[in-house]
């Protein structure tokens, strides 16, 4: 399903500006803290970060030896429920680090992560395999790990942790009427979860796919991450549960 605005039917003489709503489609799933159902009319998924960079050998991450083999079970549990996601005519949005190449609209506090002492390898420069790190249209900002996205699947490029700041992405969601959110990617004590609460301040409302979302830091950030979720912004659910709930929606 093409992610597209609900349009006006239109004719030469009559434009007939009501938006009928969509028969719902609900579907149950076994989240915590509680379980939940949500309308799959009105959900879409957004995978975040999933990137060379992030998640590959040889990537921005990588090279300056942060290790990145989690990303691989995320990888691998994403491939395992997009199918099903887009089998259910739910949207798949990939929200990736999409810089310009001149850097203009980033400021300094951006350009110190992982460039602290401005010696290089940082956002925008060469490190690794990486002719420009995290630059739009680069290798390293390509999808990672065998992911690949399909021609009906939207991306939005995003310059911060969150992305709904200085994105479109937002815009996106309401065109289409979306009012829950699932998410995941990497890391999900960062770009995952600050884009979640940036979602749940919206008024949103949002779930975060355990075991689709991984990160580089110490589990204790990824267990606080899922702690936060779950007590303060919405709710979690594992990929099995996920698929569970998808299949009477096939």
């Amino acid at each position: 399903m093409a992610m597209r605005p609900r349009d006006w039917a239109r004719s030469a003489g009559h434009v007939d500006l009501r938006r009928p709503p969509a028969p719902p489609r609900p579907a149950t799933m076994d989240a915590l803290p509680q379980r939940v159902t949500v309308d799959l009319e009105r959900t879409a998924i957004v995978v975040v970060d999933m990137q060379n960079d992030f998640c590959a050998p040889g990537g921005w991450l990588s090279s300056i030896g942060v290790d990145v083999s989690g990303a691989a079970g995320a990888a691998a549990a994403i491939g395992r429920i997009l199918p099903p996601l887009r089998a259910a005519d739910v949207p798949v949005i990939w929200l990736n680090w999409g810089n310009r190449p001149d850097r203009a609209n980033l400021p300094p506090n951006v350009l110190h992560v992982y460039d602290g002492d401005g010696t290089g390898g940082g956002i925008g420069e060469r490190s690794g395999e990486s002719e420009a790190v995290l630059t739009r249209g680069s290798w390293g900002a390509a999808l990672a790990l065998g992911l690949e996205a399909e021609p009906e699947d939207v991306h939005v490029d995003k310059f911060r942790m969150s992305g709904f700041f200085d994105t479109p992405l937002d815009a996106i969601l309401r065109a289409r009427g979306i009012d829950t959110i699932l998410f995941a990617g990497v890391n999900a004590d960062q770009c995952v979860v600050a884009t979640l609460m940036d979602a749940a301040s919206l008024g949103y409302d949002v779930i975060m796919v355990e075991g689709a979302s991984a990160t580089t830091s110490p589990q204790y950030c990824y267990d606080a991450t899922v702690y936060n979720v779950r007590q303060c912004f919405g709710f979690t659910v594992g990929t099995d549960e996920l698929v569970a709930a998808l299949t009477p929606a096939r």
